[in-house]
């Protein structure tokens, strides 16, 4: 398991309604410019997109969220995932991710592109990375109290989502909601067929 999670929050101390809004706020104004023909993603963003999705599969299953019967590192793993993969296709597609909570769609001044649509992704996405942070904390410390406690005293371990829930209250709530932006029908897996076909690599690109 990863330990460590080098980067800051790009968009400051937002809570998880504002990195929510944003992320669908931002979503749902990428496709309603590729629905009227405002933005049409180009020959490096439309597979680069689509790679980004590949990449993320959650492997549910077919099975609608909130996964409640999984374990919470499965669940936020999905999430988490999706921080580190933006990045990469940022640098992929030479885009700058940028802050977007708080801010509206409609005040760009320009042309909406892929940059833009993933800077609203990763606004919820490193929430996820948050959480792991905040897991991985919780678990040293369960783990701490389970052996400095003597075998007489010693109580049943306690479930790491109680944990969760007591040291971020609306934890289980915001974990459910954030799974339902990522994964599930109409959400972040359909985005290929939101954005249109995108055409497969060329077969020499993929020999080289």
């Amino acid at each position: 398991m990863i330990t460590e999670h080098p980067y800051a929050p790009l968009n400051g101390p937002a809570d998880f309604a504002s990195r929510l809004a944003a992320a669908e706020d931002w979503t749902y104004a990428a496709l309603e410019a590729r629905q009227e023909g405002l933005w049409t993603p180009t020959e490096t963003e439309g597979p680069v997109l689509a790679d980004m999705v590949a990449a993320t599969n959650p492997l549910h299953g077919g099975h609608l969220p909130p996964y409640t019967g999984e374990s919470v590192y499965v669940r936020l793993g999905r999430i988490g995932n999706w921080a580190g993969v933006l990045r990469l296709a940022a640098r992929a597609g030479g885009w700058e991710l940028r802050p977007v909570v708080g801010t509206d769609p409609s005040s760009l001044t320009r042309p909406f592109g892929a940059a833009d649509l993933l800077s609203g992704i990763y606004a919820l996405a490193e929430q996820g990375e948050q959480w792991q942070r905040l897991m991985l904390a919780t678990v040293t410390d369960l783990n701490a109290s389970a052996l400095n406690a003597t075998a007489r005293d010693r109580p049943s371990r306690r479930p790491l989502e109680e944990a969760l829930e007591e040291r971020a209250p609306g934890f289980a709530r915001e974990l459910a909601a954030a799974e339902a932006f990522f994964t599930g029908p109409g959400t972040l897996e359909d985005l290929p067929s939101y954005l249109g076909p995108v055409p497969p690599p060329p077969v020499d690109n993929l020999s080289a």
